[in-house]
């Protein structure tokens, strides 16, 4: 499917497949943020960034990776219906989305992470986030994978000494922005979410979460976001919450 990609494991081989998705890419940057410095950083840019450095650290440890994208694009094939001047349509960010769970799907991956940062209407709101579905029939699993996650990518940032907060593990009923009627009917993510007729109807069928570890609107959170020490640490953070989520399933 699109850009998705499969890096095989080195050294031992669990015979496990792990998908990583980078959040956004192409004409949709995601959220925008500022360092305390003013740089502007880009959602899309930094979720890339951590997703490659979590598939080096899983591959080493004998899983499969399949990720996304390598780059900054779509995953889906775009057509014109898709992209309005430099954006993507609501047509277009519903496509993108469906390519990643088929992309999950036809890898047979035994895990889903999808790796966002969060935006907030103030430069005080913080923390790290992780996002699950309660609607679907691995639903307890879900939000096991969740909390795993939370943990560790919480506890190796603060591991730095940067006391990001603990914004909770939520189901995904209670976030997103719905672009369209359709989408606020269906109330899930895509990349999480059960079938709807009309609307979606290739699910993903292992386990998943969205993780959203900083918020890029909080210039600190941003600075942590945007350096290298903060993206090896939240990728290690997801390598070992797999590996965790795994081994116990």
């Amino acid at each position: 499917v699109g850009t998705c990609v499969s890096y095989p494991p080195t050294g031992s081989n669990r015979a496990t497949t792990v998908f990583l998705d980078a959040g956004h890419g192409g004409p949709d940057p995601g959220g925008l943020g500022r360092t305390t410095s003013g740089r502007v950083v880009e959602e899309k840019a930094i979720a890339l960034d951590v997703v490659l450095d979590a598939e080096r650290m899983l591959h080493t440890l004998g899983f499969t990776v399949v990720v996304s994208r390598t780059t900054d694009t779509t995953v889906a094939r775009l057509t014109a219906a898709d992209v309005s001047g430099t954006l993507l349509t609501v047509a277009g960010v519903h496509a993108d989305l469906e390519a990643r769970a088929r992309c999950a799907n036809e890898a047979g991956a035994a895990v889903l992470v999808s790796v966002h940062f969060n935006s907030g209407s103030s430069s005080r709101d913080a923390g790290a986030l992780t996002i699950y579905d309660g609607a679907r029939s691995f639903a307890t699993n879900n939000h096991r994978l969740a909390e795993v996650l939370q943990a560790n990518v919480r506890s190796g940032l603060n591991a730095h000494g940067w006391a990001i907060p603990d914004a909770g593990v939520v189901s995904d009923t209670t976030v997103g922005n719905a672009l369209s009627r359709a989408a606020a009917a269906y109330g899930h993510l895509v990349i999480l979410g059960p079938s709807m007729a009309g609307y979606f109807t290739s699910p993903t069928t292992m386990p998943g979460s969205v993780i959203e570890p900083l918020f890029l609107t909080d210039p600190f959170e941003a600075d942590i976001a945007a350096s290298p020490a903060g993206q090896v640490s939240i990728a290690a953070g997801i390598a070992t919450a797999v590996t965790q989520f795994l081994g116990d399933s």
